[in-house]
């Protein structure tokens, strides 16, 4: 009789609470395969797993010894065993991204054609690291919610308000009076959610608006809020690519990289005829965030997480290498033993 197949171990690494909701689509990917997921934090999001998620020291980690360990932060633990892979935090606030390449990884697990090209040149030009494209873990679940035809608008439409918090960027204290006063009359109905950093005071500003019209949301994960509205008004958030992925259209103000797929003001007065604009779904409009959608993320399935698997699988079958090695980085690999604490072996 054959001995059964030895299950797999992944690691999924976070150095921040935002890993768990990326992650967390990768690690029921692992466990339908029949294989083992485990988790490791230095930073924040330990306290949130739940019964079943298994949390290891640096000692049960090397004693487990994972294949792969995957995160979504720019660096990870050099001295674990495995496949070092990236599958990223976010898009990148609706241009190219910023590249970091800090010799951690051995595998980019990128969302689109946008990101496949730059990293993958510069794994050329670099040779210490894979590019394969596989879509973002973190987006599965949502693209199967929102899976078949875009919906009508509603009646009455309801309208997503969102800022990020850095100061220079945000516009929600610019655009306060105008969500007070168009929140007031019930053409539309209003859901607020701003980001967890945002300045308490303007929070506390926009929270004093609920009505029957305006409802502020306390959510986690934003993209729980994007079913339930038919646009977003936003800034230089990386939400707002998130929500473009939905097809519906989005109202920037100032963006920092305004392009054909948002509706982008620069006066408070402009943000009512933007508004309507969005609303009645020009067709120009909606092909240009087809065209943006299909660049950071043309995956429809649900099914990236699978894809990342099978690029690891991929990767190893091939070697588990890279035509050179990794730059030895000897002050990044200092400053995070100094942050876990762990000053053995790699």
């Amino acid at each position: 009789m054959s001995k059964p197949a030895l299950k797999k171990h992944y690691l999924l690494y976070g150095s921040e609470r935002y890993a768990l909701a990326i992650l967390r689509p990768l690690q029921a990917a692992i466990r339908a395969r029949g294989d083992e997921a485990a988790w490791f934090f230095d930073g924040p999001g330990a306290e949130d797993l739940v019964e079943g998620e298994r949390l290891l020291t640096v000692e049960e980690v090397r004693r487990w010894n994972p294949i792969a360990v995957v995160t979504s932060s720019n660096h990870l633990p050099h001295f674990f065993p495995g496949v070092k892979v990236e599958t990223f935090h976010g898009f990148n606030a609706g241009k190219p991204r910023h590249v970091y390449i800090r010799g951690f990884f051995d595998l980019y697990c990128t969302t689109g054609p946008r990101d496949t090209a730059q990293f993958g040149a510069l794994a050329q030009k670099l040779g210490h690291f894979t590019v394969t494209e596989t879509g973002w873990p973190k987006l599965d679940p949502f693209m199967k919610e929102i899976a078949g035809p875009l919906p009508p608008v509603r009646t009455p439409p309801v309208i997503l308000y969102h800022s990020t918090f850095s100061p220079s960027w945000s516009a929600a204290e610019i655009l306060y009076d105008e969500v007070k006063r168009l929140s007031r009359d019930g053409r539309w109905r209003w859901i607020v959610s701003f980001h967890p950093k945002m300045e308490p005071g303007t929070r506390a500003k926009f929270k004093a608006l609920q009505n029957e019209y305006l409802t502020f949301a306390e959510n986690d994960n934003i993209l729980d809020l994007f079913p339930q509205v038919d646009m977003m008004c936003s800034d230089t958030s990386s939400a707002l690519s998130e929500f473009l992925l939905t097809g519906k259209p989005v109202v920037t103000f100032k963006n920092r990289a305004p392009g054909p797929q948002l509706i982008d003001i620069d006066d408070p007065a402009q943000f009512e005829p933007a508004i309507k604009r969005a609303l009645s779904r020009p067709p120009e409009l909606m092909q240009a965030i087809k065209a943006f959608r299909d660049a950071i993320h043309p995956y429809r399935d649900g099914h990236s997480s699978e894809r990342v698997l099978d690029a690891i699988d991929a990767f190893i079958a091939a070697g588990g290498r890279n035509r050179k090695s990794k730059p030895l980085n000897f002050w990044r690999k200092f400053k995070l033993r100094r942050r876990i604490g762990y000053w053995g072996p790699a």
